[in-house]
C-alpha cells in the first residue's frame, strides 16, 4: 500500500564551519526536530556526509509553507550556520 500523504524533504547546505560554530546551537535544532518527530511531522532526520556538508529531514504530511516556517525558525538557519535550504517534494513509491 502507498502512502497517501505527501513527503517533503528540507534540505540543508551547511556553511563550511559549522563544526566550530554549532555546539551553542545544537540541542535547540536536535529539540527542534525531536518535537515535529513527535507530532508525526519528521519522519527521520539527519547530517548528510562525513564530515557533515548538509542535512536532510523527510517531513510526511505537512504543507511546504509549514516546512519552511520550520527551517525559518530551526536555531541551525538563524545563527547563520545554514548556508542555503530548499524544500522539495518526494513521490514515495
Amino acid at each position: 500500500m502507498v502512502d497517501q500523504l505527501p513527503h517533503h524533504i528540507l534540505f540543508y547546505d551547511y556553511a563550511q564551519d559549522i563544526l566550530e560554530r554549532r555546539a551553542p546551537h545544537r540541542e535547540a535544532h536536535l529539540a527542534g526536530i525531536r518535537a515535529a518527530r513527535e507530532a508525526g511531522q519528521v519522519v527521520m532526520a539527519g547530517a548528510l556526509g562525513d564530515p557533515p556538508h548538509g542535512a536532510a529531514i523527510v517531513f510526511r504530511g505537512v504543507d511546504p509553507s509549514e516546512i519552511e516556517d520550520f527551517a525559518q525558525k530551526d536555531p541551525y538557519v538563524q545563527a547563520g550556520l545554514v548556508g542555503d535550504w530548499h524544500v522539495e517534494r518526494w513521490n514515495v513509491v
